[in-house]
């Protein structure tokens, strides 16, 4: 299977500093793209080799973090969860790490034990240093082994799936509007403009423990998978998002670009990110008509939150 990719981070028009990052793993190769490196520095193209490569034996990880704390927490965080992940990860790959990840596990189960961790730092980086205190990330990731995408959430940063004319969120924000929506108290469309719609009910750092909600989707020759942050979802619709990726007619770079600068043109309040990728070859099924399903795996230990199989695609 081939993947291409790319991906973005800006600050948008009103933050004065990014507290977005993104992680790009290719853990075959052990080749790493970081949005944002400790000195704040923006990483605009990815490293040789990671622009379009075949899938290896054992896999590729996507993640988006969105930090929060303000000044030089948010940024601490979101950084601490994406390199956490990646130094984790490349250690098991290489056989450093630890026995909860051994050669037999899945790697779905490798990258929620490397968040389980980003998540123990984080939370005693917030406690130790003034400066960092309260401070917190979102995270959502994909994994992929073979032609199986797997999907763990902390927050409300999302993960969508574009098959020709559809596009399904994979995730489901783990906000106070969503539980407001799930219990039938206020409207889809009511969540979009709610004045507690950045209210997250988990975080990376924000508590001891996770409860992370996971999904599977089962690709198609041509799918594409798009992570990003709420300064891009808190924007764009769904269907906005895939006009935008149609139109750019393949070049996932422009897709990338035009997405960033429509959510600046329609406020760019808060930082903006976006991975994108798309899949070839392989032996991928080719897509047919049915709508993109979203599973339901188990973690090992059970300790997923339930998750539907059928969300709107016109989630906004």
């Amino acid at each position: 299977m081939l993947v291409e990719l790319h991906a973005k981070t800006d600050v948008g028009r009103i933050r004065s500093g990014n507290e977005d990052n993104f992680l790009v793993l290719d853990l075959s190769s052990s080749r790493a793209w970081v949005g944002l490196d400790g000195s704040g520095a923006n990483r605009d193209t990815p490293p040789d080799g990671l622009r379009r490569f075949e899938l290896g034996e054992r896999g590729v990880v996507f993640v988006v973090s969105d930090g929060m704390g303000g000044a030089l927490a948010g940024d601490v965080a979101s950084r601490m969860a994406v390199e956490t992940v990646r130094d984790m990860l490349v250690a098991e790959a290489g056989g450093e790490g630890g026995s909860e990840c051994g050669p037999e596990t899945a790697l779905i189960e490798c990258l929620r034990n490397a968040i389980e961790y980003a998540n123990f730092a984080i939370h005693r980086k917030s406690q130790e240093d003034a400066r960092c205190a309260g401070m917190g990330a979102t995270l959502t990731a994909a994994a992929l082994i073979g032609s199986t995408l797997d999907f763990i959430q902390v927050g409300d940063s999302r993960a969508y799936l574009i098959r020709q004319s559809e596009i399904k969120l994979a995730t489901k924000d783990q906000s106070l509007v969503q539980q407001l929506v799930d219990v039938g108290q206020i409207s889809e469309e009511e969540a979009e403009t709610h004045m507690f719609r950045n209210v997250i009910l988990q975080a990376l750092g924000a508590q001891a423990e996770l409860m992370p909600v996971v999904g599977r989707v089962r690709l198609r020759e041509g799918d594409l998978l798009l992570l990003c942050s709420d300064g891009l979802s808190g924007k764009l619709r769904a269907e906005d998002i895939r006009q935008i990726v149609a139109e750019s007619k393949g070049d996932l770079a422009g897709a990338c670009d035009e997405l960033v600068k429509e959510a600046n043109r329609r406020g760019g309040e808060d930082n903006i990110t976006v991975v994108l990728a798309r899949f070839t070859g392989g032996e991928l099924p080719p897509p047919d008509s049915r709508k993109i399903v979203i599973e339901s795996p188990a973690l090992s230990d059970d300790r997923t939150l339930t998750y539907e199989d059928e969300q709107d695609t016109e989630h906004p």
